[in-house]
Formats: structure tokens, C-alpha cells, sequence
């Protein structure tokens, strides 16, 4: 056969009796569907019955059909590794037990044959999709890529629906940097996708869950949680060259979501505000001056609210540029000191010896009205340059053969 444009892998572990019904199915489809050469490679991940056997029967019958073997468990790994071995410039995979229609996957591959995505992912959460599942997994999904939004700033709307497709030159830059082999690998792919300033494009889908699925939610929900803790540290130490990655493939700017970063700003904007409140009312009775009082609590809080947002809400690192930075917060705070001063101005019009408590609060509310222009201050200006690194935008040698393939 020709290279295939295609390579749909199947991971599979134990799975003797459905495995062959499974690989029928989607050989069947792909011969009427897709007009392009394709591959379907079984990535048999340390089975212990007679699922390897299986796989070489369907490989022996069927030219488009390869099987593969792996010694150690982990569909993670087993991805890993024939992505990386695989010649095709297209590669997907979906779960053995073909939960997601099929028709979805045209539109899966396409944007990245076109060049015009990078990655592609099947959504549960769309309110395009149809799914059938009980409520308790439900619950856990929607918690799961809540969590992820809050804490790793994704963009993306369902991690772990097992359906998703990415461009060969995309997974030789990636997969070397994904770390877990186990379930999480798909979210860690996808984050580092996204931080790299790549394109996730998201499918829609009909989903109809597997009673019979084996998956443990409980121990998968600890080692997930783990994965984003890992995660969120290395992305903050700087220890994965997102960036670089970026700037040779990257169109420009690095994604980072919207909600994830409003999440992070408020936490940093609560405790913030404790520190300016705490300090406030501790200064106050000694500084004999609520305005002065204000002012010293004010910049102490201000410093500490742009180191945290720097690092935390915006993924800042290193030194440089934190000079320019801190200077723009400081400017913010200028404009957080009008607001605040001038409250309590006319609150002492009102009333002329106001109790601290009266001055806390009042203070309390014009920081509050002042946080929305600080949040959009800093995304806009002050970590602008940092949110998104430079890149060509142009496509890259292997996405234009991708583009040239499909013409």
C-alpha cells in the first residue's frame, strides 16, 4: 500500500472479544468514507489473553491493518509510541469500544489536513453533542475540565473523550515533552498544545457509553489529579520549553483561556485585598491618618498582588521584563489609590471621624469596583508581551505537505 495519510490507532488492553467487531467496523467505514490511504494500527498494550492473537489475525486479513506490541501497560504509552513511529502525516485514535459515531471523524481529520488545525479533539460537552452516559460520569467530566479551566487555564472543553486526531510534525514536538503514560496523557498533550500556541479544533459528537467499560473512576480521578498538580508545577518552573515550541510552530499566540485566568486573578485578588484590608486596620490607629494608612497598606498589597498574578494568572517566569512589569503595576495602583482615596474622601464628607469599620468597608468597595480594570490592564498591557510569544504564524514545511496532500 501506499504511505498512508491516516493512521487511526486503536489502543487496546484485554479485549479479545470486541476487539475484532471494533477493527471490521472501522475498516468498513474508512474504506467507504475516506477518499485517501489510510492505516488502522491495534497498539496491543501488554494483554494477558488472547488479544495479540486476535490483533494478528486482523492484520493478517486485512491490508490496512497493522498490529503492534507493547510489553508495558498504558494507553498513554501505547500512543506515544506508534505516533512517533508512524509515517503517516495524520493521527488519531479512538477507544476500542467505538463509544463516539463514526461519522464524526471526517470532521475530525479535516481541519488538519486543510493546515487549518492542529489538534482535534471529540467533545462530550458541546451542546451540539448527543451522549448517553449516567449522571455520575457526567458529574466527574464536567468537574474534571472545570478543574482544568481553574487551574491549568484550558481552553479546550472535554480532555478525556477518547476521540481526538493530531498532525504528525505537531506530535514529533509534543509527545517527547508529555511525560504521563497512563490517562492523563491526553490532557497533558492538550495543554502543552495549547500553551505552545497551537490550534485545538473541537468535533461535536454522539457519545454513548460502554456499560461493560472497566475504567476505575476513582483511582483515574486521584492519578489525573496528580498529573495537573505535576503539571502546573513544571509550567510554572519553567521547565517545558513551551515557548520554543512556539516559535518554531506556533501561529502567534499562546492560548490561554479566558475563564482559567479570571479563576487565578480572583484568588490573587481575594488575597490581595486581605493583605490591604488586614494591613489597613492595623496601620490605622498608629498612623493617626486613614489616608496615609491607605496608601502604605495599598502598596504593599499591589507589589504582592503583581508578583501573584505574574506567575500565577498570566505564567510569567524568569526575570526578565518583571522590572517593566512591576512599574505598570504600579501604575494600576495609582489608579486603585484615586479610587480608594477619593472614597474615603467623601465618606469623611459625609461623616468626619467615621469608625475604622465604616473606612474598612467603603475601602473594600472601591477596591471592588476597581478590580475589573486592573484584570483587563494587566491581560492588555502589563503581561501582554509575555501572553503571547513570538512565532512566524506561518505553516510549517510539514503542515503545507499536509495542505499539498489533500489537494
Amino acid at each position: 500500500m501506499s504511505t498512508p495519510v491516516l493512521d487511526v490507532v486503536v489502543p487496546v488492553h484485554n479485549e479479545q472479544h470486541t476487539l475484532d467487531a471494533c477493527v471490521e467496523r472501522l475498516n468498513g467505514h474508512l474504506s467507504h468514507t475516506f477518499p485517501y490511504p489510510y492505516r488502522i494500527t491495534i497498539a496491543d498494550n501488554a494483554s494477558t489473553d488472547a488479544t495479540w492473537q486476535v490483533a494478528r489475525g486482523l492484520s493478517a486479513a486485512y491490508p490496512a491493518v497493522e498490529a503492534v506490541r507493547l510489553e508495558e501497560k498504558g494507553r498513554g504509552r501505547a500512543l506515544k509510541q506508534v505516533w512517533l513511529a508512524s509515517d503517516a502525516p495524520i493521527l488519531a485514535y479512538m477507544d476500542v469500544d467505538l463509544s463516539t459515531d463514526l461519522d464524526a471523524l471526517w470532521p475530525l481529520v479535516a481541519p488538519l489536513m486543510s493546515g487549518h488545525s492542529d489538534v482535534a479533539i471529540g467533545t462530550r460537552l458541546h451542546r451540539g453533542a448527543r451522549v448517553v452516559r449516567g449522571p455520575k460520569r457526567e458529574l466527574v467530566s464536567r468537574c474534571y475540565n472545570l478543574l482544568l479551566r481553574g487551574t491549568l487555564g484550558a481552553g479546550f472543553s472535554d480532555a478525556q473523550c477518547g476521540f481526538k486526531a493530531i498532525r504528525k510534525d505537531v506530535a514529533d514536538e509534543l509527545l517527547p515533552l508529555v511525560e504521563d503514560p497512563t490517562w492523563f496523557f491526553d490532557t497533558e498533550l492538550l495543554v502543552l498544545a495549547e500553551r505552545s500556541g497551537l490550534r485545538v479544533h473541537e468535533v461535536p459528537v454522539d457519545w454513548f457509553d460502554d456499560p461493560d467499560s472497566r475504567v476505575d473512576i476513582v483511582s483515574t480521578a486521584v492519578d489525573d489529579l496528580r498529573g495537573v498538580v505535576r503539571l502546573r508545577r513544571a509550567l510554572s518552573a519553567g521547565s517545558l520549553p513551551v515557548a520554543d515550541v512556539a516559535a518554531r510552530i506556533g501561529r502567534g499566540r499562546s492560548h490561554r483561556g479566558l475563564g482559567g485566568q479570571l479563576l487565578r486573578f480572583a484568588g490573587v485578588g481575594v488575597l490581595s485585598t486581605v493583605l490591604h484590608l488586614g494591613l489597613f486596620t492595623l496601620l490605622r490607629p498608629g498612623m493617626g491618618s486613614g489616608q496615609a494608612a491607605n496608601l502604605v497598606a495599598l502598596l504593599a498589597a499591589t507589589v504582592a498582588n503583581t508578583a501573584l498574578n505574574r506567575r500565577w494568572t498570566f505564567g510569567v517566569r524568569g526575570r526578565e521584563q518583571a522590572v517593566r512589569q512591576h512599574l505598570g503595576g504600579l501604575g494600576v495602583f495609582a489608579l486603585t489609590l484615586v479610587m480608594t482615596s477619593g472614597a474615603l474622601g467623601l465618606l469623611h464628607l459625609w461623616d468626619a471621624a467615621p469608625p475604622t469599620w465604616l473606612e474598612t468597608a467603603v475601602l473594600g468597595l472601591a477596591t471592588a469596583c476597581s478590580t475589573l480594570v486592573r484584570f483587563v490592564a494587566m491581560r492588555r498591557w502589563i503581561f501582554r508581551s509575555e501572553d503571547a510569544p513570538s512565532g512566524s504564524g506561518q505553516p510549517s514545511p510539514e503542515r503545507a505537505e499536509v495542505v499539498e496532500v489533500v489537494r
